[in-house]
Parts: structure tokens; sequence; C-alpha cells
């Protein structure tokens, strides 16, 4: 597994007391002034963008910040001296750095708190009036919210659009099921005499023939002859955001080669070249008794049944699950037949 990276990302940070957000890079809040505090947290904007210039990637890459253990300012990683109070900078404390960054929620539109003016979301400060953009001022284009003054208006519950949706859904599954059920349902009852019982049954019969196989994945069957197999190769990459510490993240790209090993072969399988069928009747279902040759064996051998009754006219056919069901359909014995809305036997009884 490798590990590779030379990107560098800006990085930004709210201010706790103003909300204003504000670069990665800047040690005081640009709204208010307020210096940050060192558990304040540097988030990945949702329009990320690469650090192209070079004062910015030295300052990257120059390691976490420092913030003074005396007036508590945020320092540079180089510096040993504090910018506010010049206090020595050995005993101050290091930004925590090597976590993955959160990436911000993806953001349409931003409004701005003074103007109301659309900005994008990788904006820090209007691009109107130049007043910094706040956290609860963010607006979501997909749902196209305007932000509305208290001041001026009442506050108007936003429609649930998506739970009408879902409520239609749903009211149109249940409203199929239930128009299944009506359809299906025991409708009615009829009187109907066996006119004629039917059986049929199969028998598969089976040759060892060869199967031929290209490109199966994995290890060819220990059985299969003219094998041949190749390996193909592929590169999975994944990148994560490493903060820095000093308003950056570096961009890490990690990756690894899989393997996965194709093969093209022959084998040799039991394969159904005919089914031998009989028919009947009676009361009594036999299967065909082939001879086989040392090559041949029998597959799974199945049944079906029949039953037609005379009722109001018609010829109405059921299907018994079993042969003792089958076998009390006796020619002219009386059945009432449950019927459903479409014409069909749902079920049988004397």
């Amino acid at each position: 597994m490798a590990k590779r990276s030379s990107k560098f990302i800006q990085l930004e940070w709210e201010c706790p007391g103003c909300d204003a957000r504000n670069p990665g890079p800047e040690q005081s809040c640009l709204s208010c002034g307020a210096p940050q505090p060192d558990n304040v947290e540097f988030v990945a904007p949702a329009d990320r963008k690469f650090v192209t210039d070079e004062k910015s990637l030295k300052r990257a890459k120059a390691g976490a910040d420092i913030y003074c253990a005396f007036c508590e300012t945020r320092n540079l990683a180089t510096a040993t001296d504090c910018i506010q109070c010049g206090a020595d900078l050995a005993e101050g404390k290091r930004r925590k750095a090597g976590g993955e960054v959160r990436q911000r929620a993806t953001e349409k539109m931003v409004l701005c708190p003074n103007c109301d003016a659309k900005n994008v979301s990788s904006n820090n400060t209007c691009g109107e009036c130049g007043a910094p953009l706040a956290r609860e001022k963010v607006a979501s284009a997909q749902l196209g919210a305007e932000r509305i003054s208290s001041a001026k208006t009442k506050n108007t519950p936003a429609p649930k659009k998506r739970k009408w949706i879902v409520g239609a859904i749903l009211a149109f599954i249940a409203l199929c099921v239930a128009g299944l059920l009506f359809l299906f349902a025991p409708s009615k009852s009829v009187d109907g005499t066996v006119s004629q019982v039917y059986w049929q049954t199969s028998l598969p019969l089976q040759e060892e023939r060869e199967a031929q196989y290209s490109n199966e994945r994995g290890s060819p069957p220990s059985d299969a002859y003219d094998v041949s197999c190749h390996t193909e190769t592929e590169e999975i990459c994944t990148e994560e955001e490493v903060d820095q510490g000093n308003g950056f993240a570096e961009v890490v790209e990690t990756c690894e080669t899989r393997s996965e090993e194709y093969c093209s072969y022959s084998v040799l399988e039991w394969q159904t070249v005919e089914t031998l069928t009989l028919a009947g009747n009676d009361y009594d279902p036999r299967y065909a008794s082939p001879s086989l040759s040392a090559d041949q064996r029998l597959g799974s051998e199945s049944v079906e049944y029949n039953v037609t009754f005379s009722a109001e006219g018609e010829m109405l056919d059921y299907s018994p699950d079993n042969l003792n069901e089958y076998r009390q359909f006796q020619i002219g014995s009386q059945w009432v037949l449950k019927m459903n809305r479409l014409g069909g036997i749902v079920s049988v009884e004397r």
C-alpha cells in the first residue's frame, strides 16, 4: 500500500463568538477580531481549492501552529517568540495535527446576514458588502429557500413535499395490494363434477458432456482441462485530507494494487440431453424406465397433476398439490369450488 501527496488545500474555521467563517490561516476572526482559540476545529470547505502560491505552500508545509502559553495567541510553526506578547514559545502548545479533516456539508448558496445577497459556499465574506458569512445563514439552493427576517414577516413552515411524495407512494402500493387481494380472493362458490383427471411425469436423461468457460474469476475446478489463466491488476486509490494544524490540510492519496485471476477452461458436466415423459388419465402415475449407457444417468423426477371440473356449463381446471390429494378426485364425484373474480379456482371442498 503506497501513500503519496503533493497537494494542499486551505481550510476554514468558525468563530465561536460571532459564528463568522474565516480562512484557515487567519489567526483572528475577520468579523469581531477575537483570537482563534486552540480548540477551534478546522474544516474543509464544500468547494475545496488546491493551494498553488509559494507563500501559502511554504506555510502549509511548515507544521502545526503554536499557541502562546501566556496570552494564547496563535503563532506560526516557525516562530520562536509570540507575536503578541513576545514570550518564548518553547513553552507554547502546538495545535493537534494529523487527523482527518471533516468535510463541510455541500452548500449551494450562502445568504449574507447583512444585505441578503447570495454568495457561493466557498466565500468567507459577502461579495456585495464584505460582511462575514455566518453558518446559520446557510441556504440550500436545492430547496430554493430564502432567508426571511422575523422582524418583517412571521415564519412560515416549509411545505412537507417529501413527506407528501412518500405518502403518495405508500398509498399507491397499498392500493395495488388491495386490488390484487380483491381479484384473487374467493368471491363465489359453485358446484362442480369431476369429469377428467390427468397426470404427467418428467424424467431428465443426462450425459456427461464438455462445457467450456471463458474468463471465469478465480481458480478453475480441480478436474478442469485445457486451462488458460491470466492475472489482471487494478490500482484502487482513496484520498483523505490530513489536518496540518495550521489552517491547511494535506491531500494524501493511498493506493493499493489488487490482483484477480481469470481462467478459461473445459470441464465435463452432467447435462440434460432429453426429458422423458409419461402421461395418463388414471390414479397411478408412472415414470419412464430407460436403459442407461455407462456415461448416462437420470436426473430429478417431477410430476404434474390436473383435475377438470364441469361446472355451470364450463370446464374448469384445478392442480392438486400431491398424489394423495389427486386421488380424492374420483370421476363423477361432486365438489364445491371456491372461485375468484377472474374465474379461477381458489380452493375445493366436498
